[in-house]
């Protein structure tokens, strides 16, 4: 009469923890992948919004640098009276339109009169028109502010992608280690629930025995505290399940940076954690991307380029200034059909140069060997970043590999526990044993099994950082 109860026991046992190393969820529940966690945080993450409006922000910024080659039309008015005598009329229009490569063009129109009027200022009565070039043969021959603030502003969009992908890359990180924790729990949590359930299925049965003579009173008690030994771990796990959800839902939003918050009924995928093995030429190609694309990387070495641009500038400045100036002039505002015939030309223009340069140059040098300063900075600070982001990607890859062979270690730990257990239950069966020592090999079990799941966490972790360290998570 009593061997059926054994046979439900152990049948019940083999069951549950059979589902609790194969957590199915319940019909209700609503799976939420990593790929999806993914999509909405990179859609409508305050932080990746902001990180998108980087590389606009360094566009723009092109944009100001650009606006320096705007051409610029300037007109001036002046008049003067006095006592009733009229002293002066002026009325000047200028554009100038700034060259690319350093020169500028420049026409106008002047109309003067006036009884007091400056001669250098008299003009004829139609007014007087003129086009000309101005060119710079010393400083700015080869490079100029304008120029340096251009070139700087290209280089800056590609800091500001980097920055970009910085961001990203730091964000996902916390959010995917943010997942793999609630995974943890999760599995945990249901572990520990299958557990009670056995726990009060096992203090039921024993109760029956009790009744029916086959056990001693004393059993219960042992059946009892293995109850509520597993309420407690169930009730701590409920409590760090709660936590990792929150810590989950802080990286969802929905669009106009509207918070979301999991539901009751949501649930990790349970695949993803599983080990898989990176080879050592993965590692190879991570560590040559890395070199060369990783967001630091990248910011330092255009940094690098910026810092040339402003050394070639300074340099620039050693130069005395020369400026040369050719206009040609002609009556009134409308093109004469002979402006360009040589007798106008020599008749009708007007020319000028100028010269000036710094007798110490002490300003112009120390700014050079300031900047040559920042270049020899910035390149120790290129190659330490490059070591590190080396040794950080070989360690995260070392510690992936040893996790990978404490998983092996503990998968069969567990399946040794699992033996044991079993064959506890069954020495229980044929009165070889006692209900101590089968509670002693499942918590055994359940130990094990938490410490497979918490491997199983921190390898997925590891392989998440070992892909930031490189420069980017990949997202699918």
């Amino acid at each position: 009469m009593l061997r059926p109860y054994f046979f439900i026991l152990t049948g019940c046992l083999l069951f549950a923890f059979g589902i609790a190393q194969t957590v199915q969820a319940q019909d209700s529940a609503q799976v939420l992948t990593l790929q999806q966690y993914h999509r909405l945080i990179l859609a409508n993450h305050p932080i990746a919004s902001q990180a998108a409006l980087l590389p606009e922000q360094a566009r723009q910024e092109l944009r100001i640098a650009r606006g320096t080659l705007d051409p610029v039309l300037s007109s001036k008015l002046y008049r003067k009276e006095f006592g009733g005598k009229e002293y002066y009329n002026l009325w000047s229009n200028t554009l100038r339109v700034p060259l690319w490569f350093g020169p500028e063009l420049k026409a106008g129109f002047e109309q003067n009169s006036g009884q007091y009027l400056n001669p250098e200022n008299k003009t004829p009565s139609e007014g007087l028109g003129y086009a000309g070039i101005s060119i710079p043969l010393g400083q700015g021959l080869f490079i100029d502010e304008r120029r340096a603030t251009i070139q700087q502003a290209k280089l800056m969009q590609g800091i500001a992608e980097a920055e970009r992908v910085k961001l990203i890359n730091k964000l996902l990180l916390q959010a995917t280690k943010a997942y793999w924790e609630w995974l943890l729990q999760h599995r945990t949590s249901q572990l520990y629930q299958e557990a009670l359930e056995l726990a009060d299925f096992r203090l039921r049965a024993v109760r029956a025995r009790v009744q029916e003579g086959d056990l001693a009173a004393i059993d219960t008690v042992e059946a009892l505290m293995a109850l509520q030994d597993r309420q407690l771990l169930q009730q701590q796990a409920q409590l760090e399940l709660q936590n990792a959800r929150l810590q989950v839902a802080v990286h969802l939003w929905a669009e106009s940076q509207v918070p979301l918050e999991l539901q009751e009924n949501t649930i990790p995928a349970l695949t993803g954690a599983e080990v898989a093995t990176v080879s050592p030429e993965e590692l190879q190609s991570l560590l040559a991307a890395a070199r060369t694309d990783h967001p630091e990387v990248q910011k330092l070495s255009l940094k690098g380029e910026q810092l040339d641009v402003e050394r070639r500038y300074a340099a620039n400045k050693l130069l005395p200034k020369l400026n040369a100036e050719y206009n040609v002039l002609q009556r009134g505002f409308n093109l004469q059909p002979g402006l360009m015939e040589q007798q106008h030309l020599q008749g009708n223009y007007k020319l000028g140069m100028s010269f000036s340069i710094p007798l110490f140059l002490r300003q112009e040098r120390g700014k050079l060997q300031f900047t040559k300063l920042k270049q020899q900075a910035n390149g120790l600070e290129l190659v330490q970043q490059q070591r590190e982001v080396e040794n950080t990607l070989q360690s995260l890859y070392n510690e992936l590999q040893g996790l990978g062979e404490q998983l092996q270690l503990q998968e069969r730990m567990v399946a040794n526990a699992l033996t044991l257990r079993n064959g506890e239950q069954t020495r229980f069966e044929n009165g070889e044993s006692s209900l101590f020592l089968i509670n002693a090999r499942e918590a055994k079990f359940l130990e094990a099994q938490v410490k497979l799941y918490t491997l199983h966490t921190k390898y997925a972790k590891a392989k998440t950082s070992l892909y930031w360290a490189a420069g980017a998570i990949p997202v699918e």
